[in-house]
Formats: structure tokens, C-alpha cells, sequence
């Protein structure tokens, strides 16, 4: 079933907007990538900044099934998940030669200071984020220690991911996104070797 004329626009735009950047891409280009009318597109969003919060509104609708569904579809180990969750920003970054980061973050870069609504929609993408994987590290159970907090642990997953892509993105090259990853791995072996040691010392 094709995409309807709303749909149409914001897969181009989202699409556009993550190549090219908001400031750099024009209406008309947008219009064109979809193959849509000037009136179809002021009919669903009056404004360009409504057509981004549109984007925003659908990469928050869409985090389930189109990047969390999967990967639960290929492993059922939750913290195993976590870090096919890494690989798959990973190979984003390489199919792009690091020269596209994460459209969300490129989003809340770029107009976050000066747009508020925006911002705010960035926030709750992030958010939104973080709970599908406290999700996973709550269904972790005793794999974790009882005394860390999964919600910042999360937050902790999502910084390591973005600051990652931010650097390979600067350098150009994976090895600093790799070099992030491979410290929270280590971590979170700790923190599995501590929950170990814990169960041990209250049986």
C-alpha cells in the first residue's frame, strides 16, 4: 500500500532533513523528493518548523517498530540487546562513511536553541529512547546489581551512543564510536560481576 500524501512528506523530509540538515534543505526540494503540491504540503503542515515537529512526532511513533522490534527479534538476551541496539547505530555510521550521525541528535544540534517546540519534541525522542532500554535492563533482573539505578544507566547507553557518532562523525573514522562501546561493554561486565559476587555473599 503506498504512503499516504502525509506520510509521502515526512518520509522525504525526515530523510532530507537527516542529509542535509533543516536550515540547508528547501521546501521545494522536500516537495519535490515527494512528489507532492505546495497545497498538500501547507494543508497538513503550515510551516516548516510544523513539518519538522511532524518528523519528530513520527521518529517518536516509529521507535518501536522500526528500530526496537527488530532487534528484539534477534536476541532474547536483554543486555545482549543493548548492544546489538550500539551495532546497529554502528552500521549506520559505516554504510554513510560517518558522514550521517543520528537524525534526532542532528535535529536537536541544529535548532534546539532557537526553537523550543523543537527542542522539546527532541527531548521526548530521547526520553522515549532511554526507556526502551531501561526496559531491557529491567528485564535484566539480578544481572545488575540491586543498587543501580537502570533509568541513568540508560541515559548512560544513549550519551555513550550519541558522543560516539558525534566523534566518528569528526574524525571520520568508527574507532571513536568503537572505543565508547567497548568501555560500556567493559562496564557492564562489572556490573554482571558484582550482581555474581552480591548473590553469592547473601545466599
Amino acid at each position: 500500500m503506498p504512503p499516504s500524501t502525509r506520510d509521502s512528506l515526512l518520509l522525504s523530509a525526515a530523510r532530507l532533513f537527516h542529509e542535509q540538515g533543516y536550515g540547508s534543505t528547501a521546501i521545494s526540494t522536500i516537495l519535490r523528493e515527494a512528489n507532492v503540491n505546495s497545497g498538500s504540503l501547507y494543508h497538513f503542515f503550515p510551516s516548516k518548523e510544523s513539518l519538522v515537529a511532524g518528523v519528530l512526532e513520527w521518529y517518536r511513533a516509529n521507535l518501536r517498530p522500526i528500530v526496537m522490534d527488530p532487534i528484539e527479534q534477534q536476541t532474547s538476551d536483554p543486555i545482549g540487546r543493548v548492544f546489538a541496539l550500539l551495532a546497529w547505530y554502528r552500521s549506520g555510521l559505516e554504510v554513510t562513511g560517518c558522514k550521517l550521525g543520528c537524525p534526532i541528535g542532528n535535529l536537536a544540534l541544529e535548532l534546539a536553541d532557537n526553537h523550543p517546540d523543537v527542542r522539546q519534541l527532541t527531548d521526548e525522542n530521547f526520553v522515549n529512547w532511554v526507556k526502551a532500554v531501561k526496559q531491557w535492563l529491567d528485564d535484566a533482573g539480578d544481572r545488575l546489581p540491586p543498587t543501580v539505578d537502570r533509568m541513568e544507566l540508560s541515559q548512560m547507553v544513549l550519551n555513550t551512543m550519541e558522543g560516539g557518532i558525534m566523534q566518528a562523525r569528526a574524525r571520520g573514522e568508527l574507532a571513536p564510536f568503537d572505543a565508547a562501546v567497548r568501555q560500556l561493554r567493559n562496564y557492564f561486565d562489572y556490573l554482571e560481576r558484582d550482581a555474581r559476587e552480591h548473590k553469592g555473599a547473601t545466599r
